[in-house]
Order: C-alpha cells, then sequence, then structure tokens
C-alpha cells in the first residue's frame, strides 16, 4: 500500500460512527485489513472503491449484519459488537440503509411501503401523522404523484427515490448509502446525487455513501476515503483526489 499524507480535515467533533482496526475474512480470503475509519455529524463520507475492496462488507459490518473478525465499531457512542438483540434493533431504527436494489416490496402500493417501516419505528403517530409524514417523504425525494402506484410502474430512477422515501421517512440519524447510482443513466445517477445532498441538508443526517461512480462521489462528498485491498490508501477531499498523480487513483477519472 503507498503512503499518502492526509489532512487534518476532522472537524473538532466526537464522530457518530468510529471504526478501528476492522478486519473481515471470508474463509481464507480477506475483505477488510485493519481499516480505521470516522464519520462525523452532518457530513457525508463517501467511500470509494472498485468491486472486491470491502465496501459494502464495511457497511454491513456497521449495522452487524456481518459480524467482523477483529476490531471496533462504535455507533452513536454503542459498541455495535456488544449488542445484543434488542438494544441493536434500537440502535438500527436510527440508521437509514439504502440498498443498491432499492429493496421495495413488490405486493405493497409506494404508501404502504412507507407506512410499514412507519407502524413498527414510530408507533406512537397517529394515522392522519403518519400520512402526513408519508406525503412529506415524497413530496421531498420528487414523487408526491406516485403514491398510490406499485413499485412495477415505476422506473428505475424512481424506485430508487421511492427506496430513499421509505428510508428517510423514519428520520434516521445516519444513512448508509450502497452504491446509490448503479445501474442508473447518467441524469437519473445525478438526480439521486443531487437527492442525497438535499437529504443531508433537510434531516440533518450523517452519511457513508459506498460508490465507484466519481461523479456521485464530486455531487455528495464532504470527505472521501478510498479503499482499495481492504484497506484504507488515501483520504482527503475531493481536490486531493483530482490532484493525486498515483495511477490507481487516476484510474477513477477516466
Amino acid at each position: 500500500m503507498t503512503n499518502h499524507p492526509q489532512p487534518d480535515i476532522s472537524p473538532s467533533t466526537q464522530p457518530v460512527i468510529e471504526i478501528n482496526n476492522l478486519k473481515k475474512a471470508f474463509g481464507q480470503v480477506p475483505v477488510l485489513q485493519d481499516l480505521s475509519l470516522k464519520l462525523y455529524d452532518n457530513e457525508n463520507l463517501v467511500v470509494l472503491g472498485k468491486s472486491g475492496s470491502g465496501k459494502s462488507v464495511l457497511i454491513k459490518c456497521i449495522v452487524k449484519l456481518l459480524q467482523p473478525d477483529e476490531g471496533s465499531i462504535t455507533v452513536l457512542g454503542l459498541d455495535v459488537n456488544r449488542l445484543h438483540n434488542h438494544d441493536l434493533a434500537a440502535l438500527r431504527q436510527k440508521i437509514g440503509f439504502l440498498f443498491q436494489s432499492g429493496a421495495l416490496y413488490d405486493s405493497m402500493t409506494i404508501k404502504q411501503n412507507l407506512e410499514f417501516p412507519l407502524k413498527r419505528v414510530r408507533k406512537n403517530l397517529s394515522s392522519k401523522e403518519r400520512d402526513e409524514k408519508i406525503e412529506e417523504a415524497l413530496e421531498n425525494v420528487g414523487l408526491s404523484d406516485t403514491i398510490h402506484k406499485m413499485p412495477s410502474e415505476l422506473s428505475g430512477g424512481m424506485r430508487k427515490r421511492a427506496s430513499l422515501a421509505r428510508t428517510i421517512v423514519v428520520d434516521p440519524l445516519i444513512m448508509l448509502y450502497d452504491e446509490p447510482t448503479t445501474g442508473l443513466d447518467p441524469v437519473t445517477s445525478d438526480e439521486i446525487s443531487a437527492l442525497i445532498k438535499d437529504v443531508q441538508k433537510k434531516y440533518k443526517t450523517s452519511s457513508i455513501i459506498i460508490t465507484h461512480d466519481i461523479e456521485c462521489a464530486r455531487a455528495t462528498a464532504d470527505r472521501l476515503i478510498m479503499l482499495t485491498e481492504g484497506e484504507v490508501y488515501l483520504e482527503g477531499d475531493m481536490k486531493a483526489f483530482e490532484a493525486s498523480t498515483d495511477p490507481i487513483i487516476r484510474s477513477f477519472f477516466k
């Protein structure tokens, strides 16, 4: 691994996510190797990397969908690896996870898709309050007129936006985006990237954005980390990445 100088760009606040010396292997194949990073309040942190660099494994470890082999993960002050089921479920309710596939329920209308997490997470809301939250979330992603449609009636970009609405409807503190622009045309990708910034502004979220799309990174990142072979290869702002002459970094700007 090439050593790069890492600028002191961290805000003077406590991180909402702190990962130290994380390791994860599948059988004899190492995926994450001694990885450390921090996410700060109201920050968009982009994690760049090619396929197989460990990006998606990283965020699955954060919400304990995968158990790391070594290392610590602290989220909102809690040691994730030590949480039991009840406390882990409570923490996950504060984290929005936008899956690469969108993962909408095909048998439910868009409204029902958004109602489902609201009824589980915000049990104190009245039916009217739920409807207002749903309408607000759909309006914030530009999908107010799809509320009674089925997912199959929407384009790929619209389904991605509906999935984002379902994620933000419960007011998460942290957002995890797994390849949010994969499979989308350039115009729709730009729209999704703009929505990620809008969500950060409107909902005051702290986000980790997993991507190999440099245009998505350019549009959304406050700070970037590049992974290669499961390790942090370079950390900095977009100017630092654009100024790099390292061939591995330059390969993302072709």
